[in-house]
């Protein structure tokens, strides 16, 4: 410029002093002139190039610059009628989402269903919400500040308008202010192309952003939002969550942060170097390769370490190669991912204490009944099933071909291992008990002959369809006293049984009357009816907010416990045999026995002492038999049989009632609350259990004749009675020690509040709404792999009853479930459940399936959940990502209409429906 100058200068003093130079300045002026002409046309053409450029580029990106503003991207969810989960993304203006309040559980009243076939308005927040609580309801806590997404954009805006005064700062220095002409000429043109320069880096760092971003599909927009939030409060408590994938999740934000780090230095670089270089016609194509080279090497890379199995923290951040291995049980860290190696030392080996204190603190079913049977040295410990995961290969389905037909229960129709009992066995009913297959069946269970969709309760109380349950048995032997009836195409109930022909709830009220300490629904609230024939005593006992867990043997009334799961009530197919029942120990508020037929009094009494097991200690035994009001031999001879045994138990007979109505007897017993009874006795019989006889161990454990010692202590669970219903099941029991860690780690009463906060949530911002579920329709519910009980707890004030099942390979929650005045079992998924075909509406498998591969194969465990859901039933499944894909892959096979499938950060949601479909082929007999 300055040469330039010059030479202007020159050519001017020549022209100046013509008269002296003649044709030397002629001369002269031509080549200026020349050479001004050559400069300028460069000129124009360059500038010429760049407004086009700029102008190219603002014009592509108007569109999306003028949304972008304070635009929140709005992924909207709609069914179909297939599989599918559709996804539609919208872009709208709306303002930033509002915090969420700091109680859990206050939801709005009315919300917007994210599974209606109307798409949510672009400013229903309430929506959004849904789809996010559906997504990832652990991703924070309530008080967690929800970050503005438009906000993150504009503070990216701000640093990159830092660096382009950096690159123009810099440039300034080349400038000098040697000719204002020239500057003049070219200082409105220069401050065009900062300005367009401005606009289009800009944009380049805002697509760069855009591609970084992970799909719509897998990452809800204020998913995105919360990355930047720099630590999360709440645990993940998806039902015990894969550590590893916590583990994943922390790397994966740690490479985010990496990421977006390089793509800043990438664009400051990028800057400078089109500020100091001279523009060429084709530098803009050359720059966009070059900057996608760029971008796709870090993705590459992160791919690569993302692909790799948990290495050392170290290795993610750049640090040495000696620091630990990152744990199993590691959380996931601060959103920013700059933990140092030794806060990552430090969280590792504070995980790992609360991994021991943990296991220290919940033992197992399964390690409870085999230390238990070890030390009685009955038999070897019952391994599971293990076997390759199922759904690798598509599988030929057929009708299993059996005798029990249509009401196949693979554990207790097993007639191969039936007919090697002994005839000893048989007296004791061993025949009734649980002896299931070495490998579970994988073919399907047949429908009966014209079967329909289940009547909706409460009517289903009163009538089911008789060709859902074509048997006739129970109408011909108890029609008289009112358990059953036929009536066209219904089976009717008209709520009588043996000991109230007139009327359950009648006979419920006069016990509430006989004993006013029972007080149904407050201070008694979960019952155990033994014998319970069609449960018309627990189908009543709702109205008086009881739920009560009713069992008989299968077969021995035909389809009694069918009829009760038809109707809608709590029912298991199991019997009072040689084995304890699969319940924990001090559970049941109330036990009762109208007329069943269990001989109490044999074998020194095994059978009553298995109630005393169960009973919560100041709890009833209510005993409704002819033995307390007739005056027949055997009645007589079992009447004292019966007063000798439980006063030797220590059972305090409180009252002996008769009911005019009826025309029958009933007898209250209450369990002991100390053990002042049993030292004062004067004859050891039966005899104290030993101190190291595990009350809690019930999963094929032999029954054993003696009384377990009432717990005194001021923190022994059965100590005190629990809080009255319904505060009891929000309250954490009393029992649960701060100091011990609970199932996700935190200490235990944290832990159940923490448990029952988020099942709030999820249920109530997701399943109610969210999933397009017709609850109306859904009454017998089953939790496969319930913790605390909390998916229950949030369902409660819905018109249904949850079966908790607790895996035997699980932490023993199940007593704390029963504290909180829900129902619960024990149960190995590697087995068949003890239940009829078609006997519930609604199952919920929260991290089950990834469990189960460890120990057996998958495919016989969806074929278990084909089995007992109805048609027109439904299963939700909550797992990682591989999981949920194997047995949606399973599930289609069947014919299951597979309406939802959302996965995100490796763990996934999915929801079908089970079809009419059965296959035609029959499976080839059994030898």
């Amino acid at each position: 410029m300055r040469d330039r100058s010059m030479a202007g200068g020159g050519a001017r003093g020549s022209r100046a002093g013509g008269a002296k130079r003649g044709a030397a300045s002629s001369s002269a002026s031509s080549a200026a002139a020349a050479s001004a002409c050559v400069y300028y046309a460069t000129t124009a053409l360059l500038v010429a190039l760049c407004v086009a450029g700029a102008y190219f580029l603002t014009s592509t990106s108007s569109s999306a610059a003028a949304a972008d503003g304070d635009a929140a991207t709005v992924t909207a969810y709609r069914h179909t009628t297939r599989s599918s989960f559709a996804y539609e993304v919208t872009r709208e203006r709306a303002a930033p989402a509002p915090p969420r309040r700091a109680e859990a559980r206050d939801f709005p009243a009315a919300r917007k269903a994210v599974g209606a076939e109307e798409e949510p308005r672009p400013d229903d927040q309430s929506a959004v919400a849904e789809v996010a609580a559906l997504d990832d309801p652990h991703a924070r806590s309530d008080e967690e500040p929800v970050l503005d997404e438009a906000a993150g954009v504009e503070e990216e805006h701000r640093v990159s308008a830092a660096g382009v005064e950096d690159v123009k700062g810099e440039d300034g220095g080349h400038v000098a202010a040697g000719d204002d002409e020239a500057a003049s000429a070219r200082g409105g043109e220069e401050e065009e192309e900062e300005k367009e320069r401005e606009a289009a880096v800009l944009e380049e760092s805002s697509r760069e952003q855009r591609e970084q971003e992970p799909d719509p599909q897998l990452e809800m927009p204020h998913e995105r939002a919360r990355a930047a939030v720099a630590a999360v409060e709440e645990k993940n408590l998806d039902g015990g969550i894969e550590e590893e994938s916590n583990a994943g999740q922390r790397q994966r934000e740690e490479e985010q942060s990496a990421l977006e780090e390089q793509q800043a230095a990438a664009a400051g670089n990028l800057l400078r170097r089109e500020a100091q270089e001279d523009p060429q016609a084709d530098g803009g194509d050359e720059g966009t390769e070059e900057e996608q080279r760029g971008r796709e090497q870090p993705q590459g890379e992160e791919e690569a370490r993302t692909s790799s199995v948990s290495g050392s923290s170290g290795d993610a951040d750049g640090g040495d190669g000696d620091k630990p291995a990152v744990s199993e049980s590691e959380h996931t860290g601060g959103a920013d991912g700059n933990t140092s190696q030794d806060d990552g030392v430090a969280e590792d080996s504070l995980v790992a204490e609360d991994r021991a204190e943990e296991q220290k603190a919940w033992a197992t079913q399964a390690d409870e009944s085999h230390r238990e049977t070890d030390r009685r040295e009955e038999g070897g410990e019952n391994d599971g099933n293990g076997g390759e995961n199922g759904g690798g290969e598509e599988h030929e389905w057929r009708v299993c071909n059996v005798k029990a037909g249509a009401d196949y229960i693979p554990c207790l129709d097993n007639e191969k291992a039936i007919k090697k009992l002994r005839p000893e066995n048989f007296r004791r009913y061993e025949h009734r008990e649980r002896h299931c297959p070495d490998e579970g069946p994988t073919c399907l269970v047949a429908l009966p002959t014209g079967y329909r969709r289940p009547i909706e309760w409460p009517k289903s109380r009163d009538r089911v369809w008789y060709s859902n349950v074509p048997h006739t048995k129970l109408v011909e032997v108890k029609g008289h006293q009112n358990w059953v009836k036929v009536s066209g195409q219904y089976l009717t109930f008209p709520g009588g049984g043996t000991q109230f022909i007139h009327g359950a709830l009648h006979y419920i009220d006069f016990l509430q009357q006989s004993v006013r300490a029972i007080a149904w629904g407050k201070h008694t609230r979960v019952v155990l009816d033994v014998g319970c024939g069609v449960a018309s005593f627990g189908g009543y006992l709702f109205e008086r907010d009881v739920v009560t867990m009713s069992f008989a043997p299968k077969d021995e009334h035909e389809a009694q416990v069918q009829m009760a799961l038809e109707r809608g009530i709590p029912a298991i197919s199991a019997v009072m045999g040689s084995k304890r029942l699969p319940f924990p120990s001090k559970s049941f508020d109330l036990v009762h026995c109208a007329r069943c037929r269990v001989p109490w009094h044999a074998d020194g009494g095994a059978l009553l002492l298995e109630l005393n097991r169960v009973l919560r200690p100041g709890g009833f035994f209510v005993w409704s038999a002819t033995p307390v009001y007739q005056k027949l031999t055997e009645d007589v001879e079992i009447w004292k049989a019966m007063t000798s045994l439980t006063k030797s138990l220590c059972w305090e007979l409180t009252s002996i009632k008769k009911d005019r109505l009826n025309g029958v007897g009933v007898a209250f017993y209450r369990k002991p609350t100390t053990n002042e009874c049993y030292d004062a006795r004067k004859r050891q019989q039966p005899p104290m259990c030993a101190d190291d006889d595990d009350a809690n161990a019930a999963w094929y454990i032999r029954l054993n004749s003696c009384v377990h010692r009432v717990p005194t202590g001021p923190s022994e669970r059965g100590a005190r009675w629990p809080s009255e219903w319904p505060r009891r099941v929000r309250t954490p029991p009393y029992w649960l020690n701060g100091s011990q860690a609970g199932v996700y780690g935190k200490p235990a009463p944290e832990d159940f509040t923490v448990d029952y906060d988020h099942w709030w949530r999820v249920v109530d911002g997701s399943y109610l709404n969210g999933l397009g579920i017709d609850w109306s329709r859904v009454r017998n519910v089953m939790d496969m792999r319930a913790a605390y009980g909390g998916f229950a707890a949030a369902l409660r004030e819905k018109k249904i009853w949850v079966m908790n099942v607790v895996n035997v390979d699980a932490p023993d929650t199940l007593p704390v479930i029963f504290e909180r005045g829900l129902l619960g079992i024990y149960h190995d998924w590697c087995e068949s459940f003890s239940t009829y075909p078609r006997t519930y509406d609604l199952l919920h498998a929260d991290h089950l399936f990834s469990k189960i591969k460890e120990r057996c194969a998958v495919l016989p465990v969806v074929v278990e959940v084909d089995r007992i859901v109805r048609p027109g039933g439904s299963i939700i499944v909550r797992d990682e990502a591989g999981a949920v894909g194997e047995v949606e892959k399973l599930l289609r096979s069947l014919h299951w209409d597979v309406r939802l499938t959302f996965s995100k950060n490796d763990e996934g949601v999915m929801y079908a429906e089970k079809s009419d479909w059965r296959p035609e082929l029959l499976e080839e007999p059994l030898l």
